[in-house]
């Protein structure tokens, strides 16, 4: 999903109280939601798209009004603003308010000059910078006027570590920051050419073989899912400036993925199966011969690619690139799910007679997962053998991995696959329920590949409570060089992961040597370290440094950190613990202060780790510049957002809070986008629009640079503020505050929503019968949870590709979580909206994309059957043909954005509202 106790009576004022609950009627507050009114940042290969569907117009450049000029999207209730099913429009202010109106503004008018004139004033929470004389529009929003540049850099470790690759003027050219940050042209692309003799013009990404000899393009690129393309690859020669095809092109390409080995073979996978090219001249070897509709090999399924690795391949070549690990994945049993394109162009006009639909093998709660199975391709003695004419047959030299006690083909998901030496491999297997699972160990200095189970996972072993072994890919081996070359006395292989500690915190755990039962933990503490480990080098006392990031010293913020691995740290040489090492901060100096410290770093290191890319994030503008390790004189400023900069001070800026709310007796972290020039006296009453996702192991409140976004128009053009809250479940403060929410989604967040509500309620300034909130995607299901509780504090809700049954959720996912409908019927219950009748006391719209490959329209409809059997006619609902989860097909994600703004105009109006009004 992109695609992670009991309500807390308040102290605030009790007649509030009383009233919210004659006047609101009672519902649910379960709202999680990623927020995705930015577009997101693309990493992946190939031209930006949203995930499976294709890109809009919105991003073309709009003129951009004056600040005078007034923005205020169309009222909705209109044929082409969506239907509204039901519910008159509210009566429009008589002459008597109008007047009030106008007095009221001659009064604000002056108010306003008064506060320009002193320009800073201070809030509670925040020192405010006088805003700049324009204001903030929706075309601002869409148009890139507050997008931060960023870079991101692509490391070339053939040409040695501190090199990185930029395309300018027709030419791929390697910056060398070693050298005095020399550039070198590496290739003119005008001669990389297809079998016609025309120049490739569409490169969707390159590759560079370990000699630097020749590179591997990929073109025609065909998105796929929100991962995985298609693509037509061609292997260019540098030096004689020829290219040939990797495999006869094709119109949709069937060349799904394709990557170099250390040692320059290519590996690639077309038509399911995968092969071995060794020689640019030669025929490629088959290794399988099974793929088909139902069975790829060396790629991930669908619901693989999205709920297990989170990337097109399935593929891994040994450090020397001597072996081949790969999965084959088997849907045969696996049902599938078929939505209809109605218009599989970019037109908006188009009309097509006759579509197909598309097949998915989708595998639900209950029902078949794929089977998939592990596999080494021994590359060099099938070479070896046929270089001696052998006559070996890959299946010689292919062998399929096993290893006991292990979970039945029916129940397991193999989520990692990592070389950790070149012939020791770990492989990790989980349970459906995620709450059993094997890392094993696998040796093959014997030829044929032994596994040995090391680690057990789950609530028997490393996480040892009721909660689920969380997925993720965080393996890092211990390069062979350091292993020898350092302090740090290294066996054959070792390697680092995150392990969550006794008090169940995620940490950094040492395996020396690989196949050790036992961790050297190298960090601990009441605070996690965030994704894997970034990188591993050596520092000027020969010792092995270890850099990660973490949420600390608040778990919304991301430092970077080393910490230094002990000499002899080796679970074998002794069985006494080895105490944990310090760890030393990259971001903030020893003495910084506490605000100093409040930052959000993301960093990506050279592959010797002599070099990072470190991306400031907020809450400031962002920036980018490469660091050279252990030399603070050295800087190479990648992006400075110069233009961002200048929009910020020239626009009016909302006010941006962060701080923690305590419910249940636990703290938990919010965010709060405040209208410039806010009045908190309790005079003016304001709107206040809850953003949630609330995912397990999600999180929505952090301190990235915020308030230029859609939620930002909220709060400069019509006078809203925005909220966020990451309650029970969410991440990055540790497993007690994550697990509660096992068996149960959607019961402990929607009372942490309903909560926080109240909360906001309570305060002076906010009015308390404009309290909504908004979600998408699992927010989209939080949404309607707290509708459905009926707490009677939220007067609107807006749901956006909501899950509202998790029957029709992906398996892996949801039976993380859930377990199967089977063994907890009740908590499926419990977890999907059932109770319909508390809609008819909000304001409610819904919108989803029947391209939806990820989150099924089906789940909107469902909604929908219900509301019609439960008389439920006073709703808004749109939705948006042939998009998919992001609702960007043809200019849908604006137009999305357009009917949400519209409906709050239509059911809050504009502006704060005087007290007593």
């Amino acid at each position: 999903m992109v695609p992670r106790n009991g309500l807390l009576a308040h102290d605030e004022d009790e007649d509030l109280e009383e009233h919210l609950l004659e006047t609101h009627s009672i519902r649910s507050t379960a709202s999680s939601s990623k927020t995705l009114v930015r577009p997101p940042t693309y990493y992946g290969d190939g031209p930006f798209e949203a995930p499976s569907s294709d890109s809009s117009e919105e991003g073309d450049a709009l003129l951009e009004k004056d600040s005078l000029d007034e923005d205020r999207p169309r009222s909705p209730g209109r044929a082409e603003d969506g239907l509204y099913v039901g519910g008159a429009p509210k009566s429009r202010p008589g002459p008597v308010r109008y007047l009030v109106i106008a007095l009221a503004s001659l009064v604000g008018l002056s108010a306003l000059i008064g506060i320009i004139a002193s320009w800073n004033y201070h809030t509670k929470a925040t020192t405010y910078r006088g805003p700049g004389a324009r204001r903030i529009t929706m075309d601002h929003v869409f148009n890139g006027t507050f997008s931060a540049e960023t870079r991101d850099l692509h490391w070339v470790k053939e040409a040695g570590d501190g090199v990185f690759s930029v395309q300018e003027g027709g030419f791929i050219k390697l910056v060398d920051l070693k050298n005095n940050k020399t550039m070198t042209d590496l290739v003119n692309m005008i001669d990389v050419k297809k079998e016609d003799g025309q120049p490739i013009t569409e490169w969707a990404n390159w590759q560079l073989s370990a000699d630097m000899k020749s590179i591997l393009v990929k073109t025609d690129y065909v998105k796929q899912w929100r991962h995985s393309s298609l693509g037509n690859y061609y292997v260019h020669t540098i030096a004689s400036g020829e290219t040939r095809p990797l495999v006869g092109p094709s119109y949709p390409p069937t060349t799904a993925y394709a990557a170099w080995s250390p040692s320059g073979d290519i590996a690639f996978v077309d038509s399911g199966d995968l092969y071995l090219l060794s020689d640019a001249s030669s025929d490629p070897i088959r290794v399988t011969d099974t793929g088909s509709a139902t069975i790829t090999n060396g790629i991930p399924d669908w619901v693989y690619e999205e709920e297990v690795f989170s990337g097109p391949s399935a593929l891994w070549f040994s450090p020397t690139g001597d072996h081949l690990a790969f999965l084959s994945f088997d849907d045969t049993k696996v049902d599938i799910f078929r939505f209809e394109v109605f218009n599989p162009t970019k037109d908006n006009n188009a009309v097509i007679p006759y579509t197909q639909p598309t097949e998915v093998p989708y595998p639900k709660p209950g029902y078949s997962n794929p089977q998939v199975s592990a596999w080494v391709f021994d590359v060099r003695a099938h070479l070896s053998a046929e270089t001696v004419e052998a006559n070996a047959t890959v299946g010689e030299t292919l062998h399929s991995l096993a290893w006991s006690p292990n979970l039945p083909k029916d129940d397991q998901i193999i989520m990692e696959v990592a070389w950790v030496a070149e012939e020791n491999l770990i492989v990790k297997e989980v349970n459906r329920n995620a709450d059993e699972g094997h890392v094993v160990w696998v040796d093959l200095s014997e030829g044929t590949p032994e596994g040995f189970v090391v680690r057990t996972l789950g609530k028997e072993g490393e996480e040892g409570d009721e909660g689920w072994i969380e997925q993720a890919q965080s393996v890092f081996p211990i390069p062979k060089e350091i292993l020898t070359t350092t302090s740090f006395d290294g066996s054959g292989s070792a390697y680092l992961d995150i392990v969550p500690t006794k008090d169940g915190f995620n940490h950094i755990a040492l395996f020396n040597p690989a196949d050790s039962l036992q961790p050297i933990w190298l960090t601990s503490g009441d605070w996690e370290v965030t994704g894997t480990v970034k990188g591993v080098g050596v520092n000027a006392d020969n010792e092995a440094v270890v850099y990660f990031e973490a949420a600390n010293p608040t778990s919304t913020a991301r430092n970077l950190y080393s910490v230094v691995i002990p000499a002899g740290a080796s679970v074998q040489a002794s069985n006494e613990p080895v105490e944990t090492p310090a760890i030393t901060s990259l971001t903030y100096a020893e003495d910084a202060l506490p605000s100093e410290k409040e930052a959000y770093y993301s960093t990506s290191f050279s592959p010797e780790a002599g070099f990072y890319l470190l991306s400031y994030r907020g809450p400031g503008v962002p920036y980018q510049k490469v660091v050279r390790v252990g030399d603070e004189d050295f800087e190479y400023t990648l992006s400075a957002n110069e233009r961002l900069s200048n929009a910020t001070a020239e626009y009016e800026a909302p006010t941006v809070t962060r701080g923690t709310i305590e419910i249940d007796g636990m703290e938990f972290n919010y965010r709060e986008i405040r209208p410039p020039r806010m009045d908190d006296s309790g005079r003016t009453k304001y709107a206040v629009l809850f953003n949630v996702y609330g995912g397990p192991g999600s999180q929505t409140v952090d301190l990235r640079f915020a308030g230029y976004d859609w939620h930002g128009y909220l709060a400069c053009g019509l006078q809203y503020i925005t909220v966020a809250v990451d309650g029970r479940g969410t991440g990055f403060k540790g497993r007690a505050v994550r697990r509660v929410v096992k068996g149960d989604l959607g019961f402990w967040e929607t009372q942490d929503q309903v909560e926080a509500a109240r909360i906001w309620a309570g305060k002076p300034y906010v009015d308390p019968r404009r309290i909504g909130i908004w979600g998408w995607s699992y927010g989209g299901f939080m949404a309607a949870k707290v509708v459905e509780a009926d707490a009677g504090i939220h007067s609107l809700a807006m749901s956006v590709a909501p899950v509202t049954s998790w029957k029709l959720y992906d398996s892996i996912y949801t039976e993380r979580y859930m377990n199967t409908p089977e063994r907890n019927p009740g908590g499926y219950i419990n977890a999907s909206v059932t109770n319909v009748e508390p809609f008819k006391k909000v304001d409610y719209l819904l919108a989803h994309g029947t391209g939806d490959d990820n989150v099924h329209f089906a789940n909107s409809a469902h909604l929908l059957d219900m509301f019609v059997k439960g008389e439920v006619r006073d709703y808004a609902f749109r939705m948006f043909v042939d998009s998919d989860h992001s609702i960007r097909m043809r200019g849908a994600y604006r137009e999305l954005h357009e009917f949400l703004t519209g409906f709050l105009l239509e059911k809050w109006g504009k502006g704060g509202r005087k007290r007593g009004w």
